[in-house]
């Protein structure tokens, strides 16, 4: 079956970004990709992946010529624990210490991004607690 136009639009990089003429431009996953300028660089989330993010996530990045857009000095680990967290991506295999980089990006997304750590771990808290109360109410028919 034939991709429409739109879903091309969706996959294709991007040539240009809100930082400049993209350089580099790597897939992170369909959608959703990591660029660098001469000068700077991010994330660039296509808009129809975008749906899959958060609205806290969302808050976090801004809109440029079709994709939500994430700094990659203080916005790109929002997108990077997003798809951590949906498994959409994986940790690079190149990079030896999955841990200690998962931890970066935790501890920057704390110190710049703190209200959508805390609406995350909010959402966190309140799987768990309906997790626990699922076999419960299906003990009690």
């Amino acid at each position: 079956m034939a991709r429409s136009w739109k879903e091309a639009k969706m996959y294709q990089e991007p040539n240009k970004s809100p930082w400049g003429a993209v350089q580099t431009c790597d897939t992170l996953c369909p959608g959703v990709f990591l660029v660098s300028t001469a000068s700077h660089g991010g994330t660039m989330v296509s808009n129809e992946v975008a749906a899959f993010l958060s609205p806290a996530a969302k808050r976090c990045g801004f809109r440029r010529g079709g994709y939500l857009c994430f700094e990659e000095d203080t916005q790109e680990e929002v997108v990077l624990r997003e798809l951590l967290d949906k498994k959409l991506w994986q940790i690079p295999e190149r990079i030896k210490d999955k841990a200690a980089f998962e931890e970066n990006i935790n501890r920057s997304i704390k110190r710049y991004n703190p209200e959508y750590w805390r609406a995350r771990q909010s959402g966190l808290e309140a799987a768990q607690s309906a997790r626990k109360e699922a076999p419960a109410r299906q003990t009690e028919r």
